[in-house]
């Protein structure tokens, strides 16, 4: 069964997925004008901008802000599930499968497809609902609103539910079971029971409890993660264009005995830097829709940058402390045990007990994140409590103890094949519905022109849609 699952996901990674996604990200790229390199500056203010999600409670919502996520709890939602697992053991999977080159291909895809994510989360805003005092939203709802395709948005919503809610817990909980027992010894199986229990404890605790955890959690693990990684790099700062050069060498295949593994360079880093940035994947628009905002642009905008906090500043980190090390060339070395061994190398033991911690922390934020992508999209299908009861069981619990006690082959090959399916489904809807998100770029950019600090959107602005936007 392991060896089907990876026949068919390499298939489609092959002669689909990689060319459309770079495709894509060129698109969208040129049709917003490089938006993730102009409006950079932008994002940032956005982010730290603590006023937006009051500022706009009047013209977005009747309903008072508290019952809301702010803007920048959607982004740290987003970025627990992306700064996770990919980032750790996912760029060391990378590196040994698909050599240095495979860095260099991970930053190309989050690049072009910043862009990628630009848009999918300003549809994901745009197209969003009220529910229950909230706001929801993502690919489910935009496609049924925006392309008028129901059986599609539940093709979309089904994938979903699948990839983020149930196998990708698994991954994150295979990389957490391992992390633990390299670096204290830990039963596996123990280690499942006890995250399991952990993770049903917060999932039934709806979004509110998990946008306080990841808003609180992010900023700590990925700061704390950075700035031990760049220590170990300034450490090493004579070594910096020698890593350089094996990045840059081996994704064209220039380094000697690189030509062979070219192929496997980009395949393992386009993989690894979409499992890691989710860009086009569709997850991230399921929470930018839940931010409290004036204008769709700004969540897409602050969604962006969350590409760049991912791939750019933390997938590096590993790649560099990896490089740095020697020791992707070790056979026996694989996944977060490389990550372990690499940093162990520069800093001694305290490494693996470091990276368990920091792996728990990634890993178990993406799995709370990952649960409520799923719920959702289980919403958008049926708002029947008992289905979502079962769902809360099955990803908090039998799918995390599944990955404690699963080979690291099948939950990585299952991860791609339904990545594979979920992302291929909602590029197709992003393309289709592009041309609203660029409308609303130029009117974000023009009302910015005109003085106006902060843009508002009215569904006047795209009266032929308007009947479908409920929300503005």
């Amino acid at each position: 069964m392991n060896e089907l699952i990876g026949q068919l996901s390499d298939v489609l990674w092959t002669y689909v997925l990689m060319g459309v996604l770079v495709a894509c990200g060129l698109w969208f790229t040129w049709k917003t004008r490089g938006v993730q390199f102009r409006m950079l500056g932008e994002m940032v203010r956005l982010l730290s901008d603590s006023a937006v999600a009051q500022s706009s409670s009047t013209t977005n919502s009747p309903s008072s802000s508290k019952t809301h996520i702010s803007s920048f709890q959607a982004f740290a939602v987003s970025v627990a599930t992306r700064v996770g697992t990919g980032n750790l053991a996912g760029v060391a999977t990378a590196i040994a499968i698909g050599g240095p080159g495979a860095v260099f291909w991970m930053w190309v895809i989050a690049l072009l497809g910043a862009a990628t994510a630009f848009v999918e989360s300003t549809l994901g805003q745009l197209f969003k609902k009220h529910h229950h005092g909230s706001f929801i939203g993502g690919p489910a709802y935009y496609i049924e609103r925006g392309l008028h395709c129901r059986w599609m948005a539940c093709l979309f919503a089904v994938l979903m539910t699948i990839t983020f809610g149930l196998s990708y817990n698994s991954i994150q909980s295979n990389t957490i079971c391992g992390a633990m027992h390299e670096a204290f010894g830990w039963d596996e199986t123990l280690v499942g029971v006890v995250l399991s229990a952990m993770a049903l404890v917060i999932v039934f605790g709806g979004i509110h409890r998990i946008a306080r955890v990841s808003s609180v959690l992010v900023p700590v693990m990925a700061i704390g993660y950075f700035i031990l990684a760049l220590v170990v790099v300034v450490m090493n700062i004579h070594l910096v264009p020698h890593v350089l050069k094996l990045i840059v060498g081996g994704a064209f295949g220039l380094e000697q005995g690189a030509g062979g593994a070219l192929g496997a360079a980009i395949m393992n880093g386009v993989k690894r830097g979409l499992f890691s940035n989710e860009a086009g994947e569709g997850s991230a628009p399921n929470v930018a829709a839940t931010a409290l905002v004036s204008h769709p642009v700004k969540q897409g905008l602050i969604q962006s940058l969350g590409v760049f906090t991912d791939t750019l500043l933390v997938c590096s980190c590993t790649a560099f402390v990896i490089l740095i090390s020697g020791l992707y060339n070790v056979p026996e070395l694989n996944g977060i045990a490389l990550t372990q061994a690499a940093l162990s190398s520069e800093i001694g033991h305290f490494a693996q007990v470091f990276i368990a911690v920091a792996i728990f922390l990634f890993a178990f934020s993406s799995i709370i994140g990952n649960y409520y992508y799923g719920e959702a999209n289980i919403r958008f299908m049926t708002s029947r409590g008992s289905v979502i009861t079962i769902y809360r069981i099955m990803s908090g619990g039998v799918m995390v103890m599944f990955g404690a006690m699963a080979s690291l082959q099948l939950v990585w090959n299952l991860g791609d094949l339904c990545m594979a399916l979920l992302t291929t489904c909602n590029l197709v809807a992003i393309v289709t519905l592009g041309k609203y998100a660029f409308r609303l770029l130029n009117d974000y950019r023009q009302q910015k022109r005109r003085g106006i600090k902060d843009p508002v959107f009215h569904r006047s602005q795209l009266p032929e849609i308007a009947d479908d936007l409920e929300c503005w």
